[in-house]
């Protein structure tokens, strides 16, 4: 395990670089981000260890970060001020673009991975912006009526996003749509219902909560998961937005902060949470259990008072990574070299690199 200590900022997210295996950026910010500046670091991992190769500051706390899919050497970040900023590894201080249209804090920045040339955002103000890099104003802006803690684009398509919400939502977006009065919006998604295929007397609905993130699957191109404040992790196939979730992975003490799907395996997920865990979880679908098989098991399960009820769907916690001393906040896989190898940053000033296969059955 190496380490990095990010002294005096608080990390907020963190991401391999999708062009050079041994770059990491990590969005940082002082005071825990409610006051004071933030720091966009570029780290590079050597035989010698982690090392800063580059560091920009703000005026503001950055909350979240994405490496441009067209430029090797570009980076957006997501401001407290509302802003979002366009830095380049190759210069000094100062970013190459910034932007600033959205009236509360930028929570989340994310690429296109299909289309390369544009990226989206959200922010507590209710709303999702698309921007191009080389355009001034945003392209598009989309209503959430929510404060919107995540948005992501689908790795499977360059115009469909999604986004989850502090009303407990997940929405799904085509661009391809009219906008009319709907806003391109084409479903909406309840998170805190029940799996609909689940005999009624196992049925547990809970009450709505926030919902800080969730992930598009790079495989599998109709599943998402999300989490949040209600610290269960779930799986969702939007072909069927009225069957609710496809899987229920509870385990997490506090709410979970970030999730990420494996690049390498469909059914292998990360998450990172306030009870200072990264977790590895598998989905229960590549397992070979129909759903049949799955439902008799959890029958059984809670008829002898075995696991947690909300569980569903055959997934399972894989293993745990303890070493963070404070609210664990972002969490990127490696896309490079050997499959199993990621990254975390929290609040106690410190990016761990990592192998998920040390910490199988932990």
């Amino acid at each position: 395990m190496l380490e990095f200590r990010t002294q005096g900022f608080n990390g907020y997210a963190v991401q391999y670089s999708p062009f050079f295996d041994s770059r990491i950026a990590v969005a940082s910010a002082a005071n825990f981000g409610l006051v004071g500046n933030g720091r966009l670091y570029i780290l590079g991992l050597t035989p010698k260890g982690i090392i800063a190769e580059k560091w920009f500051d703000t005026q503001d706390s950055l909350y979240d970060l994405c490496w441009s899919e067209s430029h090797e050497n570009q980076c957006a970040v997501a401001t407290g001020d509302g802003s979002i900023k366009l830095f380049d590894v190759a210069l000094d201080q100062f970013p190459v673009q910034s932007w600033q249209e959205h009236k509360r804090e930028v929570f989340a920045v994310h690429w296109n991975l299909v289309a390369k040339d544009t990226f989206c955002s959200s922010s507590w103000d209710g709303t999702i912006k698309i921007w191009s890099p080389t355009r001034t104003d945003s392209l598009l802006t989309i209503p959430t009526h929510s404060c919107t803690y995540s948005a992501s684009f689908s790795p499977h398509s360059p115009s469909i996003l999604s986004s989850v919400s502090s009303d407990s939502h997940l929405r799904i977006f085509d661009l391809r749509t009219p906008a009319s009065a709907s806003n391109h919006l084409t479903a909406s998604i309840p998170l805190h219902a029940p799996p609909q295929q689940t005999p009624a007397r196992y049925q547990q609905a809970m009450p709505p909560s926030e919902a800080l993130t969730h992930d598009w699957n790079k495989y599998r191109s109709p599943i998402i998961v999300a989490a949040g404040v209600d610290r269960v992790i779930r799986t969702f196939d939007i072909r069927n937005p009225a069957q609710g979730p496809v899987a229920v992975l509870p385990g997490h003490e506090y709410a979970v902060r970030k999730l990420a799907w494996s690049p390498h395996l469909s059914d292998v997920l990360l998450s990172a949470s306030y009870d200072m865990t990264c977790r590895v979880w598998t989905d229960g679908s590549a397992m070979g259990a129909d759903g049949g098989e799955q439902q008799q098991q959890q029958k059984a399960g809670i008829q002898m008072g075995m696991g947690d009820p909300l569980a569903y769907g055959g997934g399972r916690e894989l293993g745990r990574m303890g070493r963070h001393t404070e609210f664990v906040m972002g969490v990127d896989w490696c896309l490079f070299g050997a499959e199993g190898w990621c990254a975390s940053v929290g609040w106690d000033e410190r990016l761990l690199v990592w192998d998920v296969r040390a910490v199988m059955g932990q």
